[in-house]
């Protein structure tokens, strides 16, 4: 607690990693509501971080702070307290006994309200002289080394693999299909949604309003707001058709096309995704507040028939739809991936940001992942991105086509199939990392050559990652890679028999 706010960490493991919200209210009632409900939020959204950091070292971490009601403007202040309490804790200290002797490490990342201050995070450690100060936060500046998620498009290439994925199940082309998208071009999954999809995008809903278009809106416009971060109230309007319309949070009684009258934008804006006008194939919620979508109001997202508005759902934004409004939407035919698959690119960008961080030493850092003041980059850090794109491509890929076989076998919705996947990998890493193959040289070596990017292999060696990287840190990578490609490659069916055989053809090879 401080002077400014409220705030909690959570994490799931010694090693762990996920960002740091800061949650504003705009009136009393608005804050009690958020008092009552931050601590559950952040472990919710830490749960859900835990799930999505499977494929990845890092267990999964949340940190939130609540503003207090008279401190509303002061974001900078509370967050500089509450990293300063972090590195309290995490700092050894010589006036207190460490009973358990053990390292934790922590890794912070941008979530609302937090993207730029990340930079200040990590340099901040450095003058506290915390070991790890580089890696600290991720999605810094390219300045200090940073690999920014938007800058990427990171956590989107995530979602939208899931996409082209369902979508080649259903044989259906990408062109041809409406979408209406949560989220819009100012922010990180919104742009660069718009940047990476071919779809007719009839509606996107965001900070501003609502703008719709039934014919499909002009893409050359909404790549423009999207390659300048705009909301969509910057839309030039004669770009929409006679039954185009853009309707602004503080607009009221705003008369529609059709008639229909609008009498406050905001609670316009805030539904519109239960809207009769918001149906089309594919909707991808890239923002919105979390339980957008629940138990109460989910048959909002059928028509009056009964059938379902989308037909599919890939749900970029972290907890949009709650996990019984999940399971109701799938019951109805609805293709629906969830949020902990869907949007775990951007944790595994984070990782391997943190991963070089670790095994580059402060010379090698700053030549070759810092972007100088004339913006030159190194043929490394050009070659590292692609590679933490493709890696992040593949483990989309690896995830939907193992929850493909087992939901067309046995029918188990895809939100469940989600989490067993989960709880699969990670348990599975748990035992690894508590049993004594994670430290057998020949297979550790094997398998920390097999999971680093060929381009930080290629320029520090394995000797050099395996001497540099924290030891709890690699233990960690080596179960979660053996897991997760065990896991992946023979499915939920396999046993411990079907291990003992993966660990001895791995053996063999290395």
């Amino acid at each position: 607690m401080g002077r400014e706010f409220i705030g909690f960490h959570i994490r799931f493991r010694d090693i762990a990693r996920g960002g740091i919200r800061i949650v504003k209210s705009g009136s009393r009632a608005e804050y009690e509501q958020n008092r009552d409900t931050i601590f559950l939020e952040n472990y919710n959204l830490a749960d859900t971080q835990q799930r999505k950091n499977k494929d990845i070292p890092e267990g999964g971490a949340k940190g939130t702070l609540l503003l207090r009601l008279r401190n509303q403007d002061e974001v900078r202040e509370a967050f500089v307290s509450y990293i300063d309490a972090l590195l309290d804790l995490l700092l050894p200290r010589k006036d207190v006994l460490d009973l358990e002797g053990r390292q934790d490490i922590l890794f912070l990342g941008p979530d609302e309200r937090t993207a730029e201050l990340m930079d200040f995070a990590a340099l901040y450690a450095g003058r506290r002289k915390y070991k790890y100060w580089k890696a600290f936060t991720t999605g810094k500046s390219p300045t200090i080394g940073g690999i920014p998620h938007d800058m990427f498009g990171m956590t989107t290439a995530g979602v939208h693999e899931y996409v082209l994925a369902v979508l080649e199940k259903l044989g259906l082309k990408e062109e041809a299909l409406t979408k209406v998208q949560t989220g819009g071009p100012d922010g990180d999954l919104g742009s660069n949604e718009i940047l990476m999809s071919k779809d007719r995008t009839i509606a996107v809903v965001d900070g501003s309003g609502v703008l719709y278009d039934p014919k499909g809106l002009n893409r050359e416009e909404l790549a423009r707001l999207a390659r300048e971060r705009v909301m969509v109230d910057r839309f030039d309007r004669k770009l929409l058709s006679k039954n185009g319309f853009y309707v602004g949070v503080k607009d009221r009684d705003a008369r529609l096309p059709d008639g229909t009258v609008v009498h406050n934008g905001e609670v316009f804006r805030n539904t519109f995704h239960f809207n009769p006008l918001a149906k089309a194939d594919l909707f991808v919620p890239c923002g919105g507040r979390p339980g957008a979508v629940n138990i109460t109001n989910w048959r909002q997202l059928l028509d009056e028939q009964g059938k379902p508005k989308f037909r599919v759902i890939v749900e970029g934004a972290n907890l949009f739809i709650t996990e019984d409004a999940r399971l109701r939407l799938e019951e109805h035919g609805v293709v629906l991936v969830k949020d902990a698959s869907a949007n775990k690119g951007g944790v595994t960008s984070s990782s391997l940001e943190v991963y070089a961080s670790l095994a580059l030493s402060d010379e090698e850092f700053q030549k070759h992942m810092v972007v100088g003041a004339d913006g030159k980059i190194s043929a490394f850090r050009k070659r590292y991105v692609e590679q933490i794109l493709a890696i992040i491509r593949a483990n989309a890929r690896a995830e939907f086509e193992l929850m493909w076989r087992e939901h067309q076998a046995h029918q188990v919705p895809l939100a469940l199939l989600s989490n067993r996947i989960s709880e699969r990998i990670n348990a599975t890493a748990d035992a690894m990392a508590a049993s004594a193959l994670v430290k057998d040289f020949k297979l550790r070596r094997k398998v920390l050559t097999q999971c680093t990017p060929a381009a930080l292999l290629e320029l520090v060696g394995i000797e050099n990652i395996m001497a540099r990287v924290p030891e709890n840190y690699l233990d960690a990578l080596v179960a979660t890679t053996v897991a997760t490609r065990f896991i992946y490659g023979r499915g939920l069916a396999a046993n411990e028999v079907d291990f003992y055989g993966f660990i001895a053809e791995l053996e063999r090879s290395a």
